[in-house]
């Protein structure tokens, strides 16, 4: 059987917004399930069957076990729409898509959606292990004075709860940390990543100002738009910010040219061409395809720098080149990561070493990046992330000419990177 095609229909996101602020009384399920409706009502899913649904989280909570199928539940959707948890740390709401796409395309289902959620304000607390021991114990002790004798071994430090920090394990250092070490190795200047983030604020701004976003973003507890972000910055009061994570001289990366922690969740629509006419719905865009990537970051490879070679993978499958596109929508954990990534695709020797490519790879027009802002103005729920940028992107290629095209970027955790391309219809 032939493959379908996969097309974007659309997408819905709640507002991103700081952590510990206006959906600090929300869980990440509560937040999931806001998004999910917002797209049940928007596209008239409400009582519809979904082929299957991909959602994720980065940070969750053994609690919410269940997320994907019990925001389903709570979605307005079929209740026999099945569900499922994916995770790919900050490329979850990305990965969702490609899940969802990879089944459509294969016929498996002919409709489905992907999205993803994160809010550190339904942050999970953890006990140590000499706790978790003693509570084991006491379940399976057979009398009083067993249980009293396991309780004497009880220590005041042992009820200390441990908050989950987004540290890499096998280094120790945040992401944060990593990326100081990347700017440094590329010689990026603070004064260029507090350019890229005003660029940013400046694209999301006038985005707003012409409506961008009013079909994208449902309202939640009155919150009608992204908290993060601000128009009206100038580089002079980036430039006033104190270092957040090399407090050195040397250090570079600030809370204006890093992203904050954000709650909020994204939701996207996914279909093939039978469906798309059967429901009477509209495609935005064509999912054309994907790639994951990885580094060794633990070796010294850039823990931010996987996205080059998935984006690399990804042309050659296709047969393009970095300048074969209308539209980058390059994710903005930090902006010296961006930089690193520019910088690196421009390298002889990076593209050599791990491209594996003769040459630079060359420059890309940075006037078609992020062109409605990025991840520095509008926030980064990790999971949400991706969601909000496949909506976005693919209604940007549908309000211009069909076959414009559009590449996606992102970097995650753990040293990998996802990429994808969308065409327009």
């Amino acid at each position: 059987m032939k493959n379908s095609t996969v097309y974007i229909v659309g997408g819905q996101r709640t507002p991103f917004v700081k952590s510990f602020t206006a959906f600090a009384e929300d869980s990440t399920q509560d937040l999931m399930t806001y998004a999910l409706i917002a797209l049940a009502d928007h596209y008239h899913l409400k009582n519809k069957l979904v082929g299957d649904v991909a959602l994720g989280a980065l940070i969750n909570s053994s609690n919410h076990w269940g997320l994907a199928r019990e925001a389903v539940l709570g979605s307005g959707l079929s209740p026999y729409t099945p569900a499922c948890f994916i995770q790919r740390a900050c490329g979850t709401g990305l990965e969702a898509t490609i899940f969802i796409a990879n089944k459509i395309a294969l016929n498996q289902i002919d409709w489905g959606i992907s999205g993803g959620v994160d809010t550190n304000s339904d942050l999970p607390f953890l006990f140590s292990d000499q706790l978790r021991s003693i509570v084991l114990r006491l379940r399976s002790a057979k009398s009083i004075a067993d249980r009293i004798k396991i309780l004497t071994s009880l220590r005041p430090g042992d009820l200390k709860p441990m908050v989950p920090e987004v540290k890499e394990p096998r280094t120790g250092l945040s992401m944060g940390e990593h990326c100081e070490k990347m700017v440094k190795e590329w010689h990026i200047t603070r004064l260029e990543q507090d350019e890229l983030a005003l660029i940013s604020h400046q694209n999301a701004g006038k985005a707003y100002a012409e409506g961008f976003y009013d079909n994208l973003i449902v309202p939640v507890r009155g919150v009608t738009r992204d908290g993060i972000l601000r128009a009206d910055t100038t580089l002079e009061k980036l430039a006033r910010l104190k270092n957040s994570f090399d407090f050195s001289l040397a250090g570079t990366l600030t809370a204006g040219n890093s992203t904050p922690l954000t709650d909020g969740a994204s939701a996207v629509l996914l279909a093939n061409e039978a469906r798309i006419k059967q429901e009477s719905l509209t495609a935005l865009a064509r999912f054309v395809d994907a790639e994951v990537a990885a580094v060794d970051y633990v070796a010294g490879d850039g823990l931010l720098m996987a996205p080059t070679i998935a984006v690399s993978r990804l042309m050659e499958r296709n047969q393009l080149t970095l300048q074969d596109f209308d539209y980058y929508e390059i994710h903005e954990a930090f902006a010296g990561q961006v930089l690193c990534t520019l910088k690196a695709w421009e390298s002889d020797e990076y593209c050599k070493k791990f491209l594996h490519r003769d040459k630079a790879w060359g420059s890309i027009d940075r006037s078609k990046m992020n062109v409605k802002g990025g991840s520095l103005a509008l926030g980064h729920p990790f999971a949400a992330t991706g969601g909000r940028i496949v909506a976005s992107l693919a209604k940007i290629l549908s309000q211009d000419k069909p076959g414009k095209r559009g590449l996606i970027s992102i970097c995650t955790a753990g040293g990998m990177g996802v990429a994808a391309i969308l065409e327009g219809v």
